[in-house]
């Protein structure tokens, strides 16, 4: 901010000059847990003051609810698989106004270019968009993805990139406990600025050096007393609701039974697929949650505005007060919020306004180059019985990993049958000809196979299903499409979202992609895929490991619990 322009919002807040008030309002403080029928002022894009105000722009809020605009606390746009101006347009009106974004899934694609694109594309959007800087591009060494980051590639990032707040999920918690030279750098470099955790499960003295180390948040416990533990060691807990990631009863009903302060709990999204937004709402959605598991609303709200905002050092975001960043969000109900007017930057948001679009470099465009494979590619011997078999947990994104007796043909090949489906992670950066095979239980594919170069997070390809055939069509048509998501049956692609931008994004409209997300779970659950997670989400997840019990790489079946191949 300049000199002259401070000198303009003082002088506006002691004259009470405002650009916009927003007139009868029920304003909710989060700082007193008060509800204030007042007006709010208005200078540009800061609020300048809450009381009795007059303005020749006004909107009569007519007694309804008046909140800071909602934050989520940590996303990927990329897992929008649509472009960050297409995600401010189904987020927006869902009342958030700001996202902390972690560019892992471009950056693990195309390194410092992906960063560059993502970072300019989100410029000057309605919707305030902050970064932390990918930590592991790869995500452990036990995989290939199509670039490395080192500390050194951040220092241009951190000098010139205003909008780059802190260092992102910290997802190698083996190298961090362990002191490994590369990933120490990185947390040296972002000493005394917000680092973003990811240590599933982790504990005790784990927990106590992973801490020491830098991370200050975690969004990935799944129940009570992982939460519990790590508040205890000052860490910021950001529950998640995303597309396969629901498991937060037992984390909220214990929070309210307990009593425990909320002022370190945020929300997030992580991954949540613009359908599933739609359909359900944003971080609004979690907020309605946590109020339904007995949370009091404004507590609930303060969760998702200024308690974020303050995780990460955003002295100026989260709270309508003098000097706050004005963004806000009107509702009805207190108990049930559904966004009826949201203002970012001290203007009224409106979705016919067109929202400026900057393209993506060419470089971006063309990700997609795997070594050529064949039906022989996806051949699994099975030297021994019971095998070790990946088996999905409903609504979580953690697995399990089980043995099981598998059937096999004369020759010894595995059989896809009894609930069982192959599963193969293909090395599609740099066409090493790397191909993991497993087993996985739960996906229920029968007659076809589904794929993907979404692949959390080195983004190879991963494709599942019960016949070879099928398994290689599905592949070859991402691979000409460059990337993206497609469901075959019985040598037919049922359905198919190319994703061009890194294979992870498109810059079609948003209703096209949803028409064809549509027509991907249609297809997906007429090949027998189960309704109780998302099937997509669910198998972008089955290479990333990172999070218990089990993956596969394009390097082979991964035991996380005791990082080695099984």
């Amino acid at each position: 901010m300049q000199a002259t322009d401070l000198s303009h919002l003082i002088l506006a807040a002691r004259d009470g000059e405002a650009t916009l008030v927003i007139k009868n309002a029920r304003v909710i403080n989060v700082f007193t847990n008060e509800i204030i029928e007042a007006d709010v002022a208005v200078f540009g894009d800061t609020i300048i003051g809450v009381g009795s105000f007059s303005a020749e722009n006004e909107y009569d809020a007519k007694g309804a609810y008046l909140a800071p605009g909602f934050i989520d606390a940590h996303v990927h746009i990329e897992s929008s698989m649509v472009t960050p101006a297409s995600f401010a347009r189904v987020i927006l009106p869902k009342g958030t106004t700001t996202i902390i974004a972690d560019p892992h899934e471009i950056a693990n694609v195309a390194g410092t270019t992906g960063l560059e694109a993502i970072y300019r594309q989100s410029a000057d959007l309605p919707l305030q968009v902050l970064f932390m800087l990918p930590s592991c591009v790869p995500a452990t060494p036990f995989e290939n993805s199509g670039a490395t980051l080192t500390a050194v590639d951040f220092i241009p990032f951190m000098q010139k990139k205003s909008r780059v707040i802190g260092l992102g999920e910290v997802m190698d918690y083996v190298s961090t406990i362990n002191a490994d030279p590369q990933l120490i750098e990185k947390l040296k470099l972002f000493f005394n600025r917000p680092v973003d955790g990811h240590a599933p499960l982790l504990s005790g003295r784990g927990l106590n050096a992973y801490c020491i180390a830098g991370p200050r948040t975690d969004h990935e416990c799944s129940n009570f007393a992982e939460l519990k533990e790590k508040l205890r060691n000052g860490m910021y807990i950001l529950i998640r609701i995303g597309s396969a990631a629901n498991g937060v009863n037992e984390m909220l009903d214990g929070i309210v039974s307990e009593r425990l302060p909320t002022d370190t709990i945020c929300f997030c999204t992580d991954d949540k697929h613009i359908e599933n937004i739609l359909r359900e709402g944003h971080i609004n959605f979690i907020v309605n949650t946590a109020i339904r598991h007995g949370i009091a609303p404004i507590e609930a709200i303060r969760m998702a505005t200024l308690n974020t905002a303050r995780a990460f050092g955003l002295s100026r975001t989260g709270a309508i007060a003098p000097g706050y960043r004005a963004d806000m969000v009107l509702f009805d109900n207190l108990a049930d919020i559904q966004p009826r007017a949201v203002f970012t930057l001290g203007t009224l948001y409106d979705p016919a306004v067109p929202i400026k679009v900057r393209p993506a470099p060419e470089e971006v465009y063309d990700t997609v180059h795997p070594a050529p494979i064949s039906p022989a590619s996806f051949r699994l011997p099975i030297d021994r019985n019971p095998m070790p078999v990946i088996r999905t947990v409903p609504h979580q994104l953690v697995t399990k990993l089980v043995y099981r007796s598998v059937p096999t043909d004369e020759n010894g090949l595995f059989v896809p049958q009894d609930g069982l489906n192959k599963l193969a992670v293909i090395e599609r950066h740099h066409a090493t000809g790397n191909i993991g095979l497993g087993i996985v239980e739960g996906l229920n594919i029968h007659s076809g196979a589904v794929a993907s170069t979404v692949a959390h997070d080195s983004h190879n390809i991963v494709v599942a299903g019960d016949n070879d055939a099928d398994m290689l069509l599905a592949v070859e048509t991402l691979k000409d499409c460059h990337g993206g998501y497609c469901v075959v049956h019985k040598g037919k692609v049922l359905a198919c979202l190319p994703l061009p931008i890194g294979g992870l994004m498109t810059d079609a409209p948003v209703e096209e992609v949803l028409q064809k997300q549509h027509a991907l779970l249609e297809a997906a659950h007429a090949l027998g895929c189960t309704d109780e997670s998302d099937p997509l989400v669910l198998l972008s997840f089955l290479a990333l490991p990172v999070i218990p019990e089990v993956r596969l790489t394009d390097l082979g079946l991964f035991d996380v619990t005791k990082m080695a191949f099984v």
